[in-house]
């Protein structure tokens, strides 16, 4: 299975592909993962890149399709995989389909996920994760027992630079301005599938399933 999930920040992207990838054997490939492990270890990479993420702006094209070209050349790729964060522009999305057609490849679909934009916003903004053990929380939905506290090891919870309310309203206008496009792009293709992002997250997993198997 190749599949690619797209949708606004917040959305659920990650915890979705995350399932799917568990589900079907194959490798989640996030580039906002990536690239928050390279800015975190302080990589040249990382450096380039933390710039364009603390401002809520798209990393340039030229890092991300070499860091993914990379990844697609691990041997864990062969029997697919789930792509969340990959393209986000047109430009990408063209270099992607051609650097899929020199591997003889192409994706199965491409689910896109919606919710409401002040859904998006609050799910966004109020992520808190645990300093030491990465777990993660969210004010709203998900709090910690003790306000700033993590419950597993007791460490302190921060909020990620790219998740203060302006900047999260900021990509959420840089999505629907140069990341939406890609629908209609795929939609060419014939490969989109719609699901309502605005469930609860078993029953996001269950509509996604749904459209894939038909």
């Amino acid at each position: 299975m190749r599949l690619m999930l797209l949708g606004p920040p917040g959305v659920g992207k990650g915890t979705q592909a995350k399932l799917l990838a568990n589900a079907h054997g194959v490798p989640h490939i996030s580039t906002g993962d990536i690239l928050r492990g390279e800015v975190r270890e302080g990589t040249e990479l990382g450096r380039r890149a933390k710039d364009h993420m603390d401002r809520g702006a798209l990393v340039p094209d030229d890092l991300i399709l070499a860091m993914f070209e990379s990844r697609l050349d691990r041997a864990d790729t062969r029997a697919g995989f789930i792509a969340d964060g990959f393209p986000r522009t047109i430009p990408q999305a063209e270099a992607f389909d051609k650097m899929l057609a020199r591997r003889g490849l192409k994706l199965d679909a491409v689910v896109t996920i919606e919710a409401p934009l002040e859904e998006l916003v609050r799910r966004s903004a109020g992520r808190r994760v645990c300093r030491q053990c990465g777990a993660p929380y969210n004010v709203y939905y998900q709090p910690p027992k003790t306000e700033g506290v993590c419950d597993v090891c007791g460490g302190p919870l921060y909020q990620r630079d790219d998740d203060h309310e302006e900047t999260v309203r900021r990509r959420q206008e840089v999505y629907r301005a140069e990341t939406a496009p890609l629908i209609a792009h795929y939609e060419a293709q014939h490969l989109v599938r719609p699901v309502d992002g605005s469930q609860p997250v078993e029953a996001v997993t269950a509509a996604i399933q749904k459209v894939l198997a038909r």
